[in-house]
């Protein structure tokens, strides 16, 4: 993988801004970022074909997700087909995440609970009787992490498993992805600072665990050898998010390997989503490329790239899809309220999706009061579209030297 910036942001008063547009160049083609990548969890973009992902949405690249994966059908079924890209019939480039968010998080605790959304969007729940438990201190949750690494039940069959930094990155080479993300550790929102504190530092362990796992898988296959992004962590506290990233920024091993890239993971409060990333971006490499975990929301973006991140991941787009609901250039809509029962105009007049163009809301909202599948795929590739070009048109403000102008502008549509 090699990582060219081919523009930075300059800010009008003439202080340095992170915002930049680059390259990212895989074994299976090229990502223009700033970048959208949609989430394949399971090996598919949810309601959608990977013809739909490529020429409808515009997309550059997919994410599968490793727990999943490993779960059903299995790492090894994945490589004996020929590896992720093949198996799913995807040509472009591919990300795996992990699977650490969700072996910690995918369990359920029994009783009453609290949602808590993070990376990917999925859901953990804790207990409302502390603000945090740790896994080892719980025993109704279904993981239970230690300093090797956190043992699970299958949500499938509830059988047991057990992920550590060696095993995460065996099953992604097995998957066989261009891009993969060290095994770490995401607190939830709720947890203290000295808990966030320990997660920090077994999450930096763990990456180095993964980059010396990575080095000796990468000289048996040298020829699918992928590029690793390293995680940060550190949750909402300015000093473990910027000790995580000089940690994991400057972590390299004695051949002189180092990672390629790197994630910014855990949960934000989305009234310091900017902030948060921002401390983040400013203590890691400038010539590696950025991707920030589980975010997808029209202003997340906005703000995540102004902060210097290059490529983003979520299941929002799909997801809400699935439900009726739409991004539109002022927010969102839901097609199953009665106003559009008979509403004969676009989604959004000025999408250029697929969908807008030819169907209305009208028929949209008939296709999901029938119950009807092709309403979750319509809507799935405009929702994905959405997001996709948001930051398309980021790009190109980047690169035409109107950043600062575009940015401001379309805060205000969506605020």
């Amino acid at each position: 993988m090699k990582f060219t910036i081919q523009s930075k942001v300059v800010n009008a008063d003439g202080s340095k801004s992170l915002a930049r547009a680059g390259i990212i160049k895989t074994a299976h083609g090229i990502i223009e970022t700033p970048a959208f990548i949609p989430v394949g969890t399971k090996a598919t973009v949810k309601a959608t074909t990977t013809d739909e992902v490529r020429d409808k949405v515009g997309a550059g690249a997919v994410l599968a997700n490793t727990y999943h994966l490993y779960l059903q059908p299995g790492d090894e079924i994945i490589k004996r087909a020929g590896g992720l890209g093949k198996f799913m019939n995807w040509s472009g480039p591919t990300f795996t995440d992990s699977g650490g968010f969700q072996a910690f998080s995918l369990g359920t605790v029994k009783g009453r609970g609290k949602k808590i959304v993070g990376e990917n969007d999925q859901v953990s729940i804790i207990n409302d009787q502390s603000d945090h438990k740790s896994s080892e201190d719980s025993e109704s949750m279904m993981a239970k992490i230690d300093d090797d690494g956190v043992t699970f039940k299958s949500v499938i069959d509830g059988s047991e498993h057990r992920f550590t930094p060696e095993r995460s990155i065996e099953i992604q080479h097995n998957i066989g992805a261009d891009i993969i993300f060290a095994f770490d550790e995401c607190a939830t929102p709720g947890a203290d600072y000295e808990y966030q504190k320990k997660a920090v530092e077994r999450t930096k362990l763990w990456a180095e665990r993964c980059l010396n796992e990575n080095s000796k898988l990468k000289i048996e296959n040298s020829a699918t050898s992928p590029a690793l992004f390293g995680i940060v962590q550190g949750g909402r506290h300015e000093d473990l998010r910027r000790m995580s990233a000089k940690d994991i920024g400057s972590m390299t091993l004695s051949s002189g390997e180092s990672f390629d890239g790197f994630g910014i993971g855990g949960s934000f409060d989305k009234d310091d989503i900017g902030t948060a990333v921002r401390w983040v971006c400013e203590e890691l490499p400038e010539n590696k490329p950025r991707h920030l975990l589980g975010i997808g929301e029209p202003v997340d973006l906005i703000l995540g790239v102004a902060n210097g991140v290059d490529t983003f991941d979520c299941v929002a787009p799909t997801r809400l899809a699935r439900t009726g609901a739409a991004y539109v250039g002022n927010g969102r809509l839901n097609l199953l309220n009665a106003q559009f029962k008979d509403d004969f105009g676009p989604l959004d007049s000025n999408c250029k999706c697929d969908t807008c163009k030819n169907y209305s809301r009208a028929y949209l909202a008939h296709l999901f009061r029938a119950k009807e599948m092709l309403g979750a795929t319509l809507l799935s590739v405009h929702n994905l579209y959405f997001l996709v070009n948001i930051v398309k048109r980021l790009r190109q403000a980047i690169l035409d030297g109107k950043f600062e102008e575009v940015k401001e502008e379309m805060l205000k549509d969506f605020s």
